[in-house]
């Protein structure tokens, strides 16, 4: 230990309130070094010459009895009959927030009831459009993007019969520039159903089909997930879902084209 370090701490030391290690240090300092034992021996001096001179002044009891019933008068508790009043002004307030809650809960759990079928159906749409997507993407990159490979429609929709419990429509649209190049089976909501692939440019365009129950007919809507453009509606009783990269404007002319092509009642 330094010598600047031991004069910081011979007033503790002096007073005991250095702990062990520091109390070991400072002692095998003062061991080794004149200048701090001297320093220690004059401080020590000094307390011993407060204690004897006329500056040091013994306090009264009197003083001593009017301090503590100082601090005493300021530590006492509040008189008994404030708590009641504070209690009962809390609880009063607790049971108005607990009202509030209930009440908000409520408004809340009605209108959950009135929202949930909505939400429900939109929930099942965009988990429908993920698998969509999912199904789309995985077709390209695992290379399997038709069983049967042929561009005559007469050829891909017999390919289905056996396979599926419905016979997809399939057209032709390459007069239009959206050639028909083949189909797959594929699997979306628990069931199989019918992948039809067609051609614009470069790109390729899926066509997801199955039957419509409800037999009622929804118009085209669009939606974007990373980078490809979905496209879904109902016609002569089937569900059509269109996946591509193609932009947004082409997808939707092929849909445009073969809700003309496809008539209700189609089978």
């Amino acid at each position: 230990m330094s010598c600047d370090l031991t004069q910081r701490f011979v007033s503790g030391y002096l007073d005991g309130e250095l702990d062990l290690v520091r109390t070991i240090e400072v002692e095998a300092h003062l061991k080794s070094c004149e200048f701090c034992a001297r320093e220690l021996e004059n401080q020590q001096a000094l307390r011993e010459a407060l204690r004897r001179s006329s500056l040091a002044y013994a306090a009264p009891a009197s003083l001593r009895n009017r301090i503590q019933a100082s601090l005493d008068a300021a530590t006492a508790p509040a008189p008994p009959t404030e708590i009641p009043v504070k209690v009962s002004a809390w609880q009063g307030f607790q049971i108005w927030r607990w009202a509030a809650a209930f009440a908000v809960l409520a408004v809340c759990s009605f209108t959950a009831w009135q929202l949930l079928p909505g939400l429900r159906d939109r929930s099942s749409s965009q988990q429908l459009a993920a698998e969509v997507f999912a199904s789309h993407v995985r077709s390209l990159e695992a290379n399997h993007l038709m069983d049967v490979v042929s561009t005559d429609q007469h050829t891909v929709k017999p390919w289905f019969d056996g396979k599926l419990d419905f016979a997809p429509p399939v057209e032709d649209l390459a007069s239009d520039g959206f050639p028909l190049i083949g189909g797959r089976l594929d699997y979306l909501q628990g069931r199989e159903v019918a992948a039809l692939v067609y051609q614009r440019r470069k790109h390729f365009i899926n066509l997801f089909v199955w039957p419509d129950t409800s037999g009622s007919n929804a118009p085209p809507a669009m939606e974007s997930m990373q980078g490809y453009n979905l496209m879904r509606w109902s016609r002569g009783g089937f569900h059509f879902w269109a996946a591509s990269d193609v932009s947004s404007g082409d997808l939707e002319e092929f849909a445009r084209l073969l809700e003309a092509r496809i008539s209700p009642g189609t089978k």
